[in-house]
């Protein structure tokens, strides 16, 4: 593969071989980024700490209801939120899992934490999460209140969610780069041997050619899901 790349034959190549040859570089180097998955996360634990973090502010340590094993609890609600995280569910959905988990923690004894992160009055969040329990009406003010909460909930995780995804896409790039450039220069020495020395700059090239191919498998699986899903509610 990486013979095709070097001076000495590259003029009796067309385009599409060269970049066959880069492509073929390019899903050697996503695989073996991608087989670090199987390793608790490997490369798609990068940027679940801004989403841990934005979490971590709505929702706090204890709640007071309940115990620290208890679905609603904070370290349930990450694990929930990883689990999605690294098996790479839309977008989307994750952020409507997110805001249901928050919504579940709002009670007394957390409405003063919510409302300082989200920048309501903690007062009416309270009087809020107890007709809620209760099912009763809100008055207008509280249902403008709650509209603010619910809007300020959806921005920081859209804030978490796109640092977290941002952090993902360039970790894995980085890493497909030190993968790719050194799969070239060990696939060069192996066919030059001691010659390789005069082929290292063209295989250090082709192997930045091919890093970008390494972040494309976590956007397929993602878009295919959400047409799988949509598609079952075309047959409905």
């Amino acid at each position: 593969m990486l013979q095709a790349l070097t001076p000495s034959v590259a003029s009796d190549l067309d385009l599409s071989k060269i970049v066959l040859a880069i492509g073929g570089l390019g899903t050697a180097a996503y695989g073996l980024v991608d087989i670090t998955k199987s390793m608790g996360g490997g490369i798609s634990n990068r940027g679940f700490g801004d989403i841990k973090k934005i979490i971590s502010q709505l929702i706090p340590a204890s709640s007071g209801e309940g115990d620290a094993a208890s679905a609603r609890a904070l370290p349930s609600v990450l694990a929930t939120l990883r689990a999605n995280w690294l098996n790479g569910m839309a977008m989307a959905d994750q952020k409507s899992v997110a805001k249901a988990l928050i919504k579940l923690n709002l009670n007394a004894n957390s409405a003063a934490v919510m409302a300082a992160a989200t920048g309501v009055n903690a007062t009416m969040l309270g009087q809020i999460s107890a007709k809620l329990v209760t099912q009763q009406s809100l008055e207008p003010a509280e249902t403008d209140v709650y509209g603010r909460f619910d809007l300020s909930v959806s921005a920081l995780l859209d804030q978490g969610y796109q640092r977290a995804d941002q952090r993902y896409r360039n970790s894995a790039k980085i890493a497909a780069v030190f993968v790719s450039v050194l799969l070239a220069l060990v696939g060069t020495w192996t066919i030059y041997g001691n010659e390789a020395h005069g082929h290292y700059g063209v295989a250090f090239i082709a192997g930045l050619l091919a890093t970008p191919l390494a972040p494309v498998a976590k956007d397929l699986s993602s878009a295919i899901q959400a047409g799988a899903k949509a598609a079952q509610s075309w047959k409905r």
